[in-house]
């Protein structure tokens, strides 16, 4: 019954959602890829505000729910009666009366299973795309026939774009890069590649005060140069959505130094991607709990071996979920890195057990669920430890981040805090 429900609610989201859009056609800027969308999405949206009317979408909506959420300017009414009722009303008056609707939306969209991302763009094409990664083993890839084939989709809004409409990609990504040149669109790259318009170098960690306090990087766009700096949150990966969006900026004639400067005074990286929190008995967290994928938990894991002054390097980390044939073989992998990169792994589920049999030197602790591990590390962080926390979203291990935060006020900065959320703990 709920499965037949569910249809008929997205059925007529997406035709309302649809005649909103083609009523005030806002130009509609996809944020598509594997892996950072939403923080790529959020620092688009930053950047392009500087200059239009923005709405993006909020958290992560990007699926056939969230996306009307976002066109319709609502929360998620979960299964609040009186919130669905709210939500039609808005849906209405959007398309009776006349209204002030934003120029520009800033849509992420993302694919759980096949024809996801089909459904989406029934809804809203696309006049801009902005491709983050195609890594080698997606998140999600169990539902599909193949790694190439959660690509394709993930991809696909990039062949929906008009001749010469702007396509963003990573210059660094060279499956997009390649599915990129088989279309008629505007190629902008970003990253460290030299081939990249919007140049990135000399990464590095941000200090005050001799305290990394975030990320930095040099870039560049022709003779144009800058300098973007990220606070707040670690790794190299935080330096990528900052590109992106100032390509984006670029495709829609916003200046190198208006971007910079929007940058720096409204973005901040969202919940659970890096961010730096402050630990029990002067220790650190880089709180990346939102979700884990095996290149997601690679660049965390670099992240952790190269964070500076760290008396120990724990790395705790979650299931790996969503892999299929190459669940088993990807958390082997991981483990091998975790050991290396850390002097304890604190594995949670039982694809993560897998990490205790790695080779490496790190020791490993195993639990069964967050709250376990949550329970035991609140009694051994000390002065000086540098603890990395990251797992699939089923997992919860912001259980572990709230348990370490030194200030228990600090969970508001964390994710998955919502009541409803919390009700499922």
């Amino acid at each position: 019954m709920k499965k037949y429900l569910k249809h008929i609610v997205t059925f007529f989201l997406g035709i309302f959602a649809r005649a909103v859009v083609r009523r005030y056609h806002p130009h509609v800027v996809m944020i598509t890829g594997s892996v950072g969308k939403t923080s790529t999405k959020d620092a688009v949206a930053v950047v392009l505000a500087s200059r239009y009317f923005v709405r993006k979408s909020e958290k992560s909506f990007n699926s056939e729910f969230g996306v009307p959420f976002t066109i319709f300017d609502v929360s998620n009414p979960w299964d609040d009666a009186l919130a669905w009722g709210v939500l039609l009303k808005k849906a209405l008056a959007l398309l009776i009366l006349p209204n002030q609707y934003p120029n520009m939306l800033v849509l992420e969209v993302g694919a759980d299973r096949p024809g996801d991302i089909a459904r989406i763009m029934r809804i809203a094409k696309p006049d801009a795309v902005v491709v983050t990664c195609l890594p080698e083993v997606p998140v999600h890839v169990e539902a599909y026939t193949s790694p190439e084939a959660v690509w394709e989709e993930e991809f696909s809004p990039a062949h929906a774009l008009p001749a010469a409409a702007p396509l963003i990609v990573s210059a660094d990504n060279p499956c997009a890069l390649a599915n990129a040149a088989r279309t008629p669109a505007q190629v902008i790259a970003y990253g460290t590649n030299a081939s990249a318009q919007v140049r990135v170098s000399h990464i590095t960690h941000a200090l005050a005060e001799g305290k990394v306090i975030g990320m930095q990087a040099d870039v560049s766009i022709a003779e144009a140069r800058g300098k973007i700096v990220i606070q707040g949150s670690v790794g190299e990966i935080q330096i990528a959505p900052a590109a992106a969006a100032i390509a984006a900026g670029r495709a829609f004639g916003i200046s190198l130094s208006e971007a910079l400067e929007a940058l720096h005074d409204e973005y901040e990286p969202p919940p659970g991607r890096g961010r730096l929190l402050r630990g029990k008995n002067d220790s650190i967290i880089i709180d990346d709990s939102y979700n884990a994928s095996p290149v997601a938990v690679e660049c965390a894991l670099k992240t952790l071996k190269a964070f500076p002054q760290a008396a120990r390097r724990i790395a705790v980390l979650g299931d790996m979920l969503e892999l299929g044939r190459y669940s088993v073989v990807e958390h082997e992998r991981i483990g091998a890195l975790a050991r290396d990169a850390a002097d304890l792994v604190v594995a949670i589920g039982v694809r993560a057990r897998a990490f205790a049999a790695a080779p490496g030197t790190a020791e490993v602790m195993v639990f069964d669920t967050a709250q376990d591990a949550a329970r035991e590390l609140a009694a051994m962080v000390r002065s000086g430890d540098v603890v990395l926390v990251k797992g699939s979203q089923s997992v919860r291990t912001e259980h572990v981040v709230k348990a370490l935060l030194a200030h228990p006020a600090d969970a508001k900065l964390l994710v998955r805090q919502e009541p409803k959320w919390l009700a499922r703990a």
